[in-house]
């Protein structure tokens, strides 16, 4: 005989299953944030303060999402911070050495497939560990930048490439905007609707039983760290538009902040799980968060110390097993 609550009770595990998910919390604290801003923030909702909210860390966000592949992947990649400005500093010294802007963005951007390329190789066929290799690429493209540019800075870089960054595209929303919504739609699709995706967390879970599956897996690496490399390169480009200027110290840490991101977004660090949208929601806290408290006038050191105490909770949150206390709440009303 049919049990005619069983429905309900599929139901409520289910509506259970959602609230317990990583992306659930997220969801709850980026409403939480919003609302206490705009409470407290007249100024929040502006259409000018939800630019400059983006705006300012926008090259960042666009990084953050082929990093989603990186981790997901079992890998991470500490160099793109480093790439960034070597991007940025190699632009600005092509140009001022006489070489066109147009053909100075397709040489930076040839170099920063190069760069992932060198990262790739070590790590997916020499088989070094990602950790050990993008550090030491960290440091070296760091360098490198550093000898471009020496301690000057750059400037003078014609009208329109200054407009990529510091004016509207349509209105008053600038081009990197939309670039990062397009961006986020290409790899939600690669990452969630192709095969490439699916072999990204085969890997990410187990890199022998895909290999033993016949996976080429330092393929697959390759090509992830070849567009980390482009995807942080195009990034650093931005950056020199936003700013009108390059150094040698351009996106200095920005890859601590980028981890962060994912995996406060519910990627794990071992690898195997996690979600483009978890790491949209999480960049949307840390933004909305950081925005509050700069416009609450909270000083750069404090507001750095919250969002290394969101990097702790990322990543010791999801491991302590929090949904336990769901599952608890599930089993007693069973024994009821």
């Amino acid at each position: 005989m049919t049990n005619p609550n069983a429905g309900s009770a599929h139901s409520s595990k289910s509506l259970f299953a959602k609230l317990r998910s990583w992306e659930a919390f997220l969801t709850f604290a980026l409403i939480l944030i919003i609302l206490v801003n705009s409470t407290l923030i007249p100024q929040y909702f502006t259409i000018a303060n939800q630019i400059n909210l983006f705006q300012l860390s926008i090259e960042k966000v666009i990084v953050a999402l082929v990093m989603t592949f990186v981790i997901i992947n079992a890998e991470i990649d500490l160099s793109v911070g480093s790439i960034m400005g070597l991007a940025a500093c190699l632009f600005g010294w092509l140009f001022q050495n006489g070489i066109s802007a147009e053909m100075a963005i397709v040489i930076v951007m040839i170099a920063g497939g190069l760069a992932g390329a060198l990262n790739g190789y070590f790590i997916a066929i020499v088989g070094l560990p990602s950790l050990v290799v993008t550090l030491a690429t960290l440091i070296g493209f760091r360098g490198l930048a550093r000898v471009l540019v020496e301690d000057r800075g750059i400037t003078g870089f014609p009208d329109w490439f200054d407009a990529l960054g510091q004016q509207g595209l349509i209105g008053p929303v600038p081009f990197s905007f939309f670039a990062f919504i397009v961006l986020f739609i290409i790899a939600f699709i690669i990452l969630h609707r192709s095969a490439f995706g699916r072999l990204t967390y085969t890997i990410g879970n187990n890199r022998e039983v895909a290999e033993f599956a016949g996976v080429n897996t330092a393929a697959v690496k390759m090509k992830i760290f070849i567009s980390s490399g482009l995807v942080a390169a195009f990034a650093g480009l931005l950056y020199a538009a936003r700013v009108g200027a390059v150094r040698g110290d351009v996106a200095l840490g920005f890859e601590l902040d980028i981890i962060t991101l994912v995996l406060l977004g519910g990627v794990s660090i071992f690898g195997g799980s996690g979600t483009m949208v978890g790491t949209l929601l999480a960049l949307l806290i840390v933004l909305n968060l950081r925005n509050g408290m700069a416009l609450m006038n909270v000083t750069g050191h404090i507001q750095t110390g919250v969002i290394g105490l969101l990097l702790i909770v990322s990543v010791v949150l999801p491991r302590l097993e929090l949904t336990r206390l769901f599952n608890s709440h599930n089993s007693q009303g069973t024994k009821q």
